[in-house]
């Protein structure tokens, strides 16, 4: 079967056919849907390699995530990998599990399958490594980690926003001894969330204490292990808000363990709303990002950067809310 036998099924001409497999806007939809059916019907699978040599292009771009693990990021991948699907595109995943030796291994295999562009969804980017991208002129999405320019855009996520609105979820119900559990400070993402709740105190006139913020690392036991030392305290926090879902569930299983009760002895706060927060005993008080959200405007902005027709001042803010389950109650 080749690119001929289809053309004549569809009745169209061989370049027809070509401008449809590549996605080529220059193919009336009428025609476009016609050859797809011919393909379809012919069983017909396009030559990828030879696609990439006589377009130029590849038609994969590559999703780069921090932990396949933490259920935030399949669900990302899913709807990243939804809408690329939609437009013709093929995803090359890479997980970095938050090394930068992983990374590196990434971006190489991102720029040896030549993709046509980019979205590095994580915590955490290596400049030098960001800049083999650069040099290459593949198009780059970040999140939270770059910088806007010819051919890289940033989406910035409103982490304040989700914190202010649970900070004042908390004091409403009369809390004042908040404790606060980070994700590892050396990722950007993690420092910002911190310094939002160190903030969202200190405007609400109460007093930040350093025994009260623990450090996590984004991970369930990380989060027990921090709830554990602020149980030990002489006088133990009201309320904890942690960094994301998986350290609150780590911090709930400690405070089960303790033989105390959420949110009875304490109330507690998670962060991402993954697809199982509203399973947890008692459902997670959290504050969502919206993953499918997140996915839409990184393709929708690798796509304009793909066409050229990005604008380094292009403005994408993806923002957060709480979500009130039943793991806070009031004093």
């Amino acid at each position: 079967m080749n690119i001929k036998e289809v053309a004549k099924h569809a009745k169209v001409s061989t370049a027809t056919v070509s401008r449809t497999i590549n996605g080529s806007g220059k193919v009336s939809p009428r025609t476009a849907e016609r050859v797809r059916k011919s393909i379809k019907e012919l069983n017909f699978y396009p030559n990828t390699h030879a696609r990439t040599l006589v377009s130029g292009r590849s038609r994969m771009v590559g999703l780069i995530i921090s932990d396949i693990t933490n259920p935030f990021f399949p669900e990302l991948v899913k709807h990243f990998e939804d809408q690329a699907v939609q437009k013709g595109l093929e995803v090359i995943i890479g997980n970095t599990d938050y090394e930068t030796k992983r990374m590196t291994e990434c971006i190489r295999r991102m720029v040896e399958r030549k993709v046509d562009g980019v979205a590095i969804m994580t915590s955490e980017a290596n400049p030098s490594l960001l800049a083999e991208l650069t040099r290459r002129d593949i198009p780059t999405v970040f999140m939270d980690t770059g910088k806007n320019g010819p051919r890289s855009v940033n989406i910035s996520i409103d982490y304040e926003q989700g914190i202010q609105e649970a900070l004042q979820h908390l004091v409403s119900l009369n809390h004042k001894r908040i404790a606060f559990i980070s994700g590892p400070l050396n990722l950007q993402s993690a420092r910002r969330r911190l310094d939002s709740f160190v903030a969202g105190m200190k405007s609400r006139g109460i007093k930040v204490e350093a025994r009260l913020i623990e450090k996590g690392d984004h991970r369930i036991e990380g989060g027990g292990f921090a709830m554990r030392a602020l149980l030990q305290l002489p006088q133990r926090p009201t309320a904890v808000i942690a960094s994301n879902d998986l350290t609150a569930i780590g911090a709930l299983g400690a405070i089960h363990d303790a033989g105390l009760e959420v949110p009875r002895d304490i109330s507690l706060v998670g962060f991402d709303d993954i697809s199982f927060a509203h399973l947890t005993q008692p459902p997670l008080t959290t504050i969502r990002l919206s993953r499918s959200q997140l996915a839409v405007t990184a393709l929708a902005a690798l796509e304009k950067l793909m066409r050229r027709e990005a604008d380094r001042d292009m403005d994408y803010t993806i923002p957060t809310h709480l979500v009130m389950r039943g793991s806070t109650r009031g004093l």
